[in-house]
């Protein structure tokens, strides 16, 4: 019996250098597979900000229309494309949220593929609203610049960021949207502008983001002919804007 036990012992000890030696195979197949991953996302072609108007103006309507309007937009396939046809086949992009404050609904989400951007698209949809009364796009191109961008996982080619509003800053602060506007641009960002034209603003509110607004290469504005007009206006900002090149 004590030899049987012995032999059982052995035996063992044997299968356990086995499964030791398979999982260290394993692990070296599986590093050997996540090595060319980790280097195809050392650098993206894009690093995206949504900052999206939740203030007094956005009812739980006008809401839902932006959150849908901005999933659509990534279960595209003509955005999935633009977002996965440049040099590194790949882009960050985050949402924020914002009104008299700002903050990050939607943590930097790395798409390489049109399975990313549903599951970003799903994150949109299911996003909780953080929104208050008065809009304050100061506080969001504050928020982006000191708690956003420095925070990006990989560096970008091209840094936009992607404001939307159904009206201009309301709150007069400290430094103005103009300054926070030329300090992004000086660092390399791109600011583009989609104005909601629904409301009391609506016949002037192009022209300000024209000239408080936007900025950087290739800025430009693409206005929203209402709130029901959101999704188309923000799939056809996409693809500009994601089809941009750091170069041109």
């Amino acid at each position: 019996m004590p030899r049987t036990g012995r032999r059982r012992s052995i035996e063992a000890r044997g299968e356990d250098a086995a499964r030791a030696a398979a999982l260290l195979i394993a692990a070296a197949a599986l590093a050997s597979v996540a090595a060319p991953a980790r280097a195809a996302t050392e650098m993206v072609d894009t690093a995206l900000v949504l900052a999206v108007d939740v203030s007094g103006s956005v009812d739980d309507e006008r809401y839902q229309l932006q959150m849908q309007g901005i999933a659509k937009a990534f279960d595209d396939a003509e955005v999935e494309h633009a977002i996965l046809a440049g040099p590194h086949h790949a882009m960050f992009v985050t949402l924020v949220e914002w009104s008299d404050r700002a903050v990050v609904s939607v943590p930097w989400t790395l798409i390489t593929s049109g399975e990313d951007a549903a599951a970003f698209a799903d994150k949109v949809r299911h996003a909780p609203r953080q929104g208050s009364d008065f809009t304050c796009m100061s506080r969001a191109l504050e928020l982006v610049q000191d708690k956003v961008l420095p925070f990006l996982p990989v560096p970008a080619t091209r840094q936009v960021v992607d404001v939307s509003s159904d009206g201009r800053d309301n709150c007069n602060l400290t430094p103005a949207v103009p300054v926070l506007r030329d300090q992004l641009v000086a660092s390399g960002v791109t600011i583009n502008g989609m104005p909601i034209l629904e409301g009391n603003e609506a016949l002037t509110l192009e022209g300000w983001y024209k000239e408080n607004v936007i900025g950087g290469n290739s800025a430009f504005t693409l206005p929203a002919e209402g709130y029901q007009d959101f999704a188309r206006a923000m799939r056809r900002k996409f693809v500009t804007e994601i089809s941009e090149r750091g170069d041109e």
